[in-house]
């Protein structure tokens, strides 16, 4: 009898539909390589973001997240999601129902005029989750046919997918190795430097405030970067940060005259690369970096063959 394969029900959120498709090809690409399964999840709305709509009405927030995660319940499979924002709203709201009486049952007075109810009998997992609990490092490096040799990597893990610590139990939090583990699995060489853990600017709604300010905190990473020798890629798990490291390259040279020349990629793009599939195969020169400067990608010059 065939093992049956993983599943889960897959949370898009917002911004990878809406600005990075790529990201959500080479997910699917990934995950089937890998034999596991992602489920559509109909009818799924915004997380919604857990910083600032959270902070304003926790039990509106709790709600909505909660009638998200009545879909995957409905189902029986846990969520991954590959936004480091969604998995936190997702993830806290599903822990704090969970543990709070009080809030679970102003949620599921809400949720009961649109017939739902939150029952708490699923989990909410991450791409770095599902990849390196569920596949396993020994089955992504088996997987492995075109190793990234001699592309320098640097890693943005973002904010909401290991913090807080004492909650989420991720990883170390100020010492992470998961998602490096992740990353190094398809051969590229992992660079670190000073600012690897530090936000990327765009959370809390400072990108949306002031974008000016937010650059700020992007162009401290990258010359941090910078000092310690550069890289070729930044790879992170979550597509907000992508578009911060990515289009905040294009903004970076409009707002203070300087020029980076970073890949950024999400993980998911990293492995489908490492797995063998082209960059045409799921959309990776799409990217806005690609698209508005004039020099070859990071990859091509190295001479990457895929």
């Amino acid at each position: 009898m065939a093992k049956k394969r993983p599943a889960f029900y897959h949370f898009l959120g917002c911004v990878t539909p809406h600005r990075y498709p790529c990201v959500e090809k080479a997910t699917n690409l990934v995950f089937e390589d890998l034999d596991m399964d992602l489920l559509d999840m109909v009818g799924a709305t915004c997380c919604p973001a857990p910083g600032v709509f959270g902070s304003f009405d926790r039990v509106t927030w709790a709600s909505i997240a909660a009638r998200n995660l009545t879909i995957a319940e409905q189902g029986g499979h846990p969520i991954t999601t590959g936004c480091n924002g969604c998995f936190a709203s997702l993830w806290d709201a599903n822990h704090e129902l969970k543990h709070d009486e009080e809030l679970r049952t102003a949620v599921n007075e809400n949720l009961a005029e649109i017939g739902r109810e939150f029952k708490g009998n699923i989990e909410v997992t991450h791409y770095v989750d599902a990849l390196y609990d569920t596949a396993g490092l020994p089955k992504i490096q088996k997987r492995v046919i075109q190793p990234l040799k001699g592309v320098r990597m640097a890693l943005h893990p973002g904010c909401h997918w290991m913090r807080p610590k004492l909650i989420k139990q991720k990883d170390e939090s100020e010492r992470p190795h998961i998602f490096r583990e992740l990353c190094e699995a398809s051969g590229a060489t992992y660079v670190p430097y000073k600012d690897e853990l530090i936000c990327c600017g765009a959370g809390g709604a400072v990108r949306t405030a002031d974008v000016k300010v937010s650059l700020e905190f992007t162009k401290q990473k990258f010359d941090s970067l910078a000092d310690a020798g550069g890289a070729d890629i930044i790879v992170t798990p979550c597509p907000f940060c992508l578009l911060q490291l990515d289009l905040g390259q294009v903004e970076i040279q409009k707002y203070f005259g300087e020029e980076y020349v970073f890949d950024i990629m999400h993980v998911t793009e990293l492995l489908a690369l490492a797995f063998g599939h082209s960059p045409e195969d799921f959309g990776l020169g799409t990217h806005l970096q690609y698209m508005q400067r004039k020099s070859q990608p990071n990859w091509e010059r190295l001479g990457i063959k895929i």
